[in-house]
């Protein structure tokens, strides 16, 4: 499919998605968040880990689209949240794992797009933040939720209040993001992490997922009852057998996701 705003590209089981509007930088306008959920609702079957990052040498995602949402009233603001709120949502519940390479701005929607995936690497110019109160307004696609739950409530509060942007030295020493790479390293540390996990049982990978994705908001108890019901479920797949095969026989495992 051909896209305006974005590049979907496939290397090696890895698929990669460019946010690509630099002379915008990058900016999320209704088409470029509709490109972005078709995107992901047709990702390659191939696709074993996605990685998603910014067009450019400027901005990951410098935020939503200003000059769209300047003149629009609360109606259209709610049809714009919503469809930014949709698309990140179909992000996290992929069932492979996707990392986000932060190459530089990351702010507002770019950083709300960042927390919906599972990893957040940066390079050593990033910028993170959700400044969106110096605009009169909240962050709208689930960034006040999802960095809550990345770095705490109070520190969140002081974020989300101050609009502070961090550098990337700051945004990991709070949790935002892994580890921070010269920029020239960045996709390649990407890659090389995403090449790590298609070593492993998709499957297993997929369930693990789920099972830390859904626990994370339920009490202990709820959580392991969803792990022990992703471990056992796991049994039933030939992966399984595969790789416990393979360790049995000292080979690598011949992984097929079924």
């Amino acid at each position: 499919m051909a896209y305006e705003n974005i590049r979907l590209e496939t290397e090696d089981a890895i698929a990669i998605l460019t946010i690509d509007r630099p002379k915008a930088l990058n900016a999320l306008n209704s088409k470029t968040l509709q490109e972005i959920e078709s995107a992901l609702n047709s990702l390659p079957a191939t696709a074993r880990a996605l990685i998603i990052t910014g067009g450019g040498d400027k901005a990951f995602v410098a935020g939503a689209d200003i000059a769209e949402m300047a003149s629009i009233g609360a109606a259209q603001a709610r049809e714009f949240a919503a469809l930014g709120h949709r698309a990140f949502q179909t992000l996290e519940q992929l069932p492979i794992p996707t990392i986000a390479a932060v190459n530089g701005f990351a702010l507002g929607g770019g950083c709300e797009l960042a927390l919906a995936c599972d990893l957040i690497y940066a390079s050593e110019k990033a910028k993170l933040g959700l400044p969106e109160v110096s605009l009169g307004v909240i962050p709208g696609f689930g960034g006040t939720q999802r960095l809550t739950r990345v770095v705490g409530k109070m520190r969140a509060k002081e974020l989300v209040f101050t609009g502070e942007r961090l550098d990337a030295a700051k945004a990991k020493e709070i949790g935002l993001v892994l580890d921070v790479l010269p920029a020239d390293q960045l996709l390649a540390h990407c890659k090389a992490v995403a090449g790590k996990m298609l070593k492993n049982g998709p499957l297993a990978i997929s369930q693990a997922k789920r099972v830390i994705e859904f626990g994370a908001d339920q009490d202990l108890r709820a959580a392991n009852e969803l792990e022990r019901q992703g471990f056992a479920v796991l049994f039933g797949s030939e992966d399984q057998k595969e790789g416990m095969k393979a360790f049995l026989e000292k080979r690598a495992a011949n992984f097929t996701g079924r």
